[in-house]
């Protein structure tokens, strides 16, 4: 146990160590330092148009509930496919019931219009 611990913690140290090294050199070996337009994040030097915090048109909102649907299918899926073997029909009948659950979501959202981009 003590081991894994260390042996875990050792190379967490050396990406630590690599990293900070490798930004130690980066920023030793640059002929110019960085203006300060160029430190804005994101926008490669650009000032931003808008704020950060400013609001989304609500058809975003319907479209990002749909992704997040998909993905927790998948989150689900890949481990789902090793239990699986040891399970049998049972797993069947598990991920059966959670797709027609999601399926009833994907559903409602096609109903409302959630694919429809106007």
């Amino acid at each position: 146990m003590l081991g894994a611990f260390l042996s875990g913690l050792t190379v967490t140290c050396a990406a630590a160590l690599f990293t900070a090294g490798c930004v130690i050199l980066a920023r030793r070996s640059t002929r110019y330092p960085s203006t300060a337009p160029q430190r804005v994040p994101a926008l490669g030097g650009f000032e931003p148009e808008t704020h950060a915090w400013s609001r989304f048109h609500v058809r975003y909102y319907p479209m990002a509930l749909l992704f997040i649907a998909f993905e927790m299918e998948m989150m689900f899926m890949y481990p789902w496919a090793v239990v699986f073997v040891e399970e049998g029909v049972t797993a069947l009948v598990e991920m059966g019931m959670f797709l027609a659950i999601l399926a009833v979501g994907v559903v409602y959202g096609w109903r409302e219009g959630a694919f429809r981009w106007q």
